[in-house]
């Protein structure tokens, strides 16, 4: 059995180490709490993937000593502290946790809206520093009817843009990079001119810091402004020019503003902490316990999946940059890898083709699909020879017919991908799967059956005739060797078979395995591990 290196180089929540500790294939070192020389020194050498956060630069020294590293995952989403030009020359590829926090900071943003409309932090502490009951000093605004301008309409600016339309506020939208009916699907406004972004009564932006981006608000856009516009940051620091954002707040022209990421951190000389018009929080846009957990769950389960070649979420530096797809098509790329890893673990044998079948307007990536399909299928048994750039090319070398199929209908789905194996023996399976709303993937169909099942952990595939007492004695197996079941997902269909797909929370032993085949009803017996 392979096993892997993954080093933990800052600290992340206990669930993820729990995860990466779990894993047989593993070896993880949590090197958290070592000096940042030892690190690089004597571990980041070892390591075939590294998980970091902001304390640990990913920078020249750090690459000096990645000497067999495949991937980087970014714990978080920021990674300014990256340099992911200096990893693509090495064939590092970077990936990042984007959406584990993105509750996290939506809600911190509604609290600055909020604290901003009624004054809140100042009314607080009047009362109790200072002891002081004076209603009147306290006229705040209400939400209701206001017009607010969301600069940046992705997973976090849409999910705003939905808590502001409950609070009964006119919502409005500037995105170039999104379909418009993102938005208008919503009911929330579209615009293509920035100018009615800066006629609102309250501005958040939520975009990530580029070129583009920073300080894309300054004195000429503030100077567009309504008179006590509210202005709220909670994305990344620097999208607001800070000086024109003093002089706006100090002439009264910005009524309030709330800022929780600042251009440099730690921002506890900043001047923007003199005024009395401003909330303030020290970067807490992921500082919930429910998002440190999912950041961490998410950094490792990606690591895991670099780690053995099955797939590379949210990989910021890949050949085919997913980042100038659209929204949609990022999560079937990485679906149809995780579909080809495992029908190759399932099909346990020489392939001959494969085929990657796209129905649906996804149909329009089939390239790209097929390209991440072959990675998959190859890192079953290449993982450390496999990438992006030279998958085909090895499946020519080893004369695997790639062949690609477009499809205008989904049948019944928005989109549906399949991947079809056929081995040198000439047998096949045929797996199609699909991504639901919030990039939610799953197999819908494997050779004809059809069943609901998330492409994730150790899977037993149980073929058998279709008779009374066949669950009950596929269960009483598996609790027999102290395996627990997480899942179990059903597929018949009209010939008397059925299909079985039981997710377990352990390694699957080869005994399990044999005396499962030797059920009387059995027909089949297939293992893989995503």
């Amino acid at each position: 059995m392979s096993t892997y290196t993954i080093v933990v180089c800052d600290h992340i929540h206990e669930s993820g180490l729990k995860i990466l500790a779990s894993d047989p294939e593993v070896e993880l070192i949590n090197a958290a709490d070592e000096p940042k020389d030892l690190l690089l020194e004597k571990f980041i050498p070892l390591a075939d993937v590294a998980i970091t956060r902001s304390s640990t630069d990913v920078d020249e020294k750090f690459l000096a000593q990645a000497k067999k590293m495949k991937a980087i995952v970014r714990a978080g989403v920021g990674v300014d502290n990256v340099d992911i030009p200096g990893c693509s020359k090495l064939g590092i590829v970077v990936m990042n946790v984007p959406t584990a926090n993105t509750i996290a900071a939506v809600e911190l943003t509604m609290t600055h809206m909020l604290a901003c409309a009624r004054k809140f932090p100042y009314a607080h502490n009047h009362l109790k520093e200072q002891r002081i009951w004076r209603r009147q000093d306290w006229y705040g605004t209400e939400l209701k009817d206001k017009k607010l301008g969301i600069i940046g309409f992705g997973n976090i600016g849409s999910r705003v843009g939905k808590r502001a339309k409950a609070f009964e506020m006119e919502v409005i939208t500037y995105d170039p990079y999104i379909d418009p009916s993102k938005a208008t699907d919503l009911e929330i406004g579209y615009t293509e001119n920035f100018d009615d972004i800066l006629a609102c009564d309250i501005i958040t932006i939520h975009t990530p810091k580029t070129e583009e981006t920073i300080g894309m608000i300054g004195r000429e856009e503030i100077a567009k402004m309504k008179e006590g516009v509210i202005l709220i940051n909670c994305a990344r620091g620097g999208l607001y020019d800070e000086e024109a954002l003093y002089e706006g707040l100090k002439s009264g022209k910005i009524a309030m503003a709330g800022i929780d990421v600042f251009t440099k951190e730690p921002a506890i000389d900043n001047p923007l902490l003199d005024l009395d018009n401003v909330t303030v929080t020290p970067h807490l846009g992921a500082n919930t316990k429910e998002s440190q957990r999912n950041i961490a769950i998410q950094a490792a389960e990606n690591a895991i999946a670099a780690a053995k070649g099955i797939a590379y979420p949210n990989a910021l530096n890949l050949p085919i940059k997913e980042n100038e797809l659209p929204d949609f098509v990022a999560p079937f790329l990485e679906l149809v890898q995780k579909i080809g890893y495992m029908s190759a673990q399932v099909l346990k044998s020489g392939t001959r083709s494969i085929k990657v079948v796209a129905e649906g307007p996804v149909g329009d990536y089939v390239d790209s699909l097929a390209t991440f399909a072959t990675v998959g299928v190859l890192s079953e048994s290449l993982a450390d020879g496999i990438n992006y750039v030279n998958a085909e090319y090895v499946a020519k070398e080893r004369e695997i017919e790639i062949v690609k199929e477009i499809k205008p209908d989904a049948r019944g789905f928005k989109n549906l991908v399949t991947v079809k194996l056929t081995a040198q023996n000439g047998t096949t399976i045929r797996i199609s799967g699909t991504v639901f709303e919030e990039g939610l993937q799953r197999i819908v169909d494997i050779d004809g059956y059809t069943l609901d099942l998330e492409p994730k952990g150790r899977l037993i595939f149980f073929k058998n005739n279709d008779e009374p007492g066949v669950i009950g004695d596929v269960g009483h197996l598996i609790a027999k060797h102290g395996i627990n079941i997480s899942d179990f997902r059903l597929g018949r269909d009209k010939a008397g078979q059925a299909l079985a797909v039981v997710r377990v929370d352990h390694e699957i032993p080869k005994a399990l395995v044999d005396e499962l085949a030797a059920l009387d009803a059995c027909i089949s017996v297939k293992t893989a591990s995503i």
